[in-house]
């Protein structure tokens, strides 16, 4: 059972709430904050621990708002233990950054070394923005692939090969859980090669 939360948690919520503010969810217009509302949920609710539920609201901070400045912020404030989580789940604080594919590739490639306490908060994100392709899927069809870097090929190619990755780290509810997501969108989207084995 994951421990009870403490003050750091509510500090953290606050800055990742501040830090966000102004970001909406790709096509939606919803606050982004509900997507680092829903990580943190997923995280606690199978068993993390309140730094991995610290990292989880913060998980896009180094790469979306502040790179290496952004990092040594979150040190100074929430620890080593939490940062380090967050740098796992950043896949560029370059500026400008790597091309898309180039970048999820390599990020893909090194699933396999990062520790438990990262695999968790990556499963949880992956596995509400997989959500949130799908109904958004249901909803518009596909224009929907157009709010996407990697297009429909792409953004197809990259959530199966975080599944499959994932699953060679270890089966786990969150990860049987983002398997059935991106087979059903895989199913709706139909008439594509399976992202895992398509160059995309």
């Amino acid at each position: 059972m994951p421990e009870g939360l403490t003050s750091r948690f509510g500090e953290a919520l606050v800055y990742a709430a501040l830090l966000h503010r102004e970001q909406r969810r790709k096509g939606s217009g919803v606050p982004y904050v509900s997507h680092l509302l829903a990580v943190a949920a997923l995280v606690i609710e199978n068993g993390g621990d309140e730094n991995q539920a610290i990292a989880a609201l913060l998980h896009d901070a180094i790469e979306d708002q502040g790179g290496k400045k952004r990092r040594d912020e979150i040190l100074r404030l929430f620890g080593e233990d939490v940062t380090e989580i967050v740098e796992g789940c950043t896949d560029s604080v370059a500026d400008p950054k790597p091309p898309w594919k180039e970048r999820k590739r390599a990020w893909v490639a090194a699933i396999d070394k990062k520790p438990a306490s990262v695999l968790l908060v990556c499963a949880a994100d992956k596995l509400h923005n997989a959500r949130c392709i799908l109904s958004d899927y249901r909803a518009v069809g596909e224009e929907l692939w157009e709010r996407f870097a990697g297009g429909r090929e792409g953004t197809l190619w990259y959530y199966g090969a975080l599944a499959d990755a994932l699953v060679r780290t270890g089966r786990t509810p969150l990860v049987d859980e983002l398997v059935r997501v991106v087979g059903e969108i895989e199913r709706l989207a139909g008439g594509h090669d399976s992202p895992s084995t398509s160059d995309g």
